[in-house]
Formats: structure tokens, C-alpha cells, sequence
């Protein structure tokens, strides 16, 4: 099960399971792009929305009624936005405040939404049969580099990411004794269509900012990271960052 799987790393790695045998589903709010994806890879498109648990469940549902019980989740689903937390307007010197709803909306999205399909993924991977290792399945969250260099207008994409990093170990200690393995993934700068469309400028200044190599990270190359994390049965607890050796400047 792949959330956010209709575009940029989710896409990349529903194909890379797919590529490996396995049946991959998806679960996704844009439902053009999801099914596209899905019908690419055999696999199963959910309409969900992360937010709303009952969506969720029902996405399982539909994918379980396809393919059985999951054993491997990736979390992909998120957003970003960028606001100060205050600032004072320079041509009028009024004075305003991050929008609190626009704050929560990035919470219950990226944290939120996250946790709610953990939930739901490992209740039902403690029905199955364990594997070699007494294994029963793997999750696999993202969160970002700015859970821990978070920059100027990320308090909230920040926040949330850092609770995805620092409910990580807690969930894997949750399941030491069932079989299932949580980790997660932060990613630095990405080459996915959020960036697409920004000006060459803010790219070429994204990627001045990577140590080695220096360029933009390849949706694949955070795919292939999923995958090592799924074969590797002793990667557990771990916040992994995968960013080129970038520590993100204050802008």
C-alpha cells in the first residue's frame, strides 16, 4: 500500500514494488492521476483522503478485498506551504499571523493522516502468519530534512514532519513483540512536481545548496531506498535522511 502514490515519490515507488512482485495499491486524492498509476502497475486505486479515517478504512477495505492484507505500507501522502509565523506588511505596516487553520490543515494532513494509516495498516498485519525473522510487515514513513532544519516559513510543515520522526521509534517499540517494522525517510531536496513548475532560479538555488552530488534527489533513488528498507529485517526505529549531505539555510 502506497499513499500519495499518484505522483513523485509515491509514484516511483509503487512502481519499484510493483517491479518486484509486488501487487501494489494505491491510495490517493486525485483520482485521475491514481487510476492511471493503478492500471499501469495491475494494481488497485483507492479514492482516500488521509484526513478522514473513515476514508481511510474504506481504502483498505477496497485494496484488501483486491489483494489481501498488506504486508508493506509507505506513507507518501503529504503537502507543504510556507508562512512566517508573524510578520509586519511593508507597505502598510500591518501586522499578521500564520493562518491557524492553514497550520492544522498541514498537521492533520502530513501527521496526522499518517499516523491514522499506520493504525489501520498494522491492526490488520496482526492477523497475518509471520515470516522468516517472526516478521509480519514493514511501514514506511516520509517526513523531510526540515523536521530537523526546518527554514524560514516552515513552523508548520516542520512540525508536523518532526512528529512523524518522533513517533517513529515509540510505533516500532509499540510492535517489538508482533513482527513489524516502522521506519522513516527524510528527504531533502526532490526533484517531484512541486518543483516542476518553480522558477529555474529557486531550483538552480536548491540544488547550490547540496553538497554532493549536486543536484535535485531522483524520485527513484528514494524508491530504492524504500526497497532496501523493506529487504533489511534489522532496519528498525530509524530516521534515515536521504538528501545529498544537505543541511538546509535558514531561506
Amino acid at each position: 500500500m502506497v499513499t500519495g502514490g499518484a505522483g513523485g515519490l509515491g509514484e516511483a515507488t509503487a512502481h519499484a514494488l510493483a517491479l518486484h512482485g509486488a501487487k501494489v495499491s494505491i491510495f490517493d486524492v486525485n483520482a485521475i492521476a491514481g487510476s492511471q498509476v493503478a492500471s499501469t502497475l495491475g494494481g488497485v486505486f483507492c479514492e482516500v483522503d488521509v484526513t478522514n479515517e473513515a476514508s481511510v478504512a474504506e481504502g483498505f477495505a477496497k485494496a484488501r478485498r483486491a489483494h489481501g492484507q498488506e504486508r508493506v505500507l509507505v506513507n507518501c501522502a503529504g503537502t507543504g506551504s510556507a508562512f512566517k509565523t508573524a510578520w509586519r506588511n511593508r507597505e502598510t505596516g500591518e501586522i499578521d499571523h500564520f493562518p491557524l487553520e492553514a497550520f492544522q490543515r498541514m498537521i492533520q494532513i502530513n501527521l496526522v493522516g499518517t499516523f491514522i494509516c499506520i493504525a489501520k495498516s498494522t491492526a490488520g498485519m496482526l492477523t497475518l502468519e509471520t515470516l522468516d525473522d517472526a516478521a509480519r510487515g514493514v511501514v514506511v514513513n516520509t517526513a523531510s530534512v526540515a523536521a530537523e532544519d526546518g527554514q524560514v516559513g516552515q513552523a508548520a510543515y516542520s512540525a508536523a514532519k518532526a512528529g512523524i520522526v518522533g513517533m517513529t521509534l515509540a510505533i516500532a517499540r509499540d510492535f517489538m513483540m508482533d513482527g513489524i517494522r516502522v521506519n522513516t525517510i527524510l528527504p531533502g531536496t526532490f526533484d517531484t512536481p512541486l518543483l516542476h513548475s518553480a522558477p529555474e532560479t529557486v531550483r538552480q538555488r536548491l540544488i547550490d545548496n547540496v553538497p554532493y552530488p549536486r543536484r535535485m534527489g531522483r524520485p527513484a533513488e528514494y524508491a530504492s531506498l524504500v526497497l532496501e528498507i523493506c529487504r533489511n529485517a534489522y532496519l528498525n526505529g530509524e530516521d534515515i535522511r536521504l538528501d545529498g549531505a544537505l543541511r538546509m539555510p535558514p531561506r
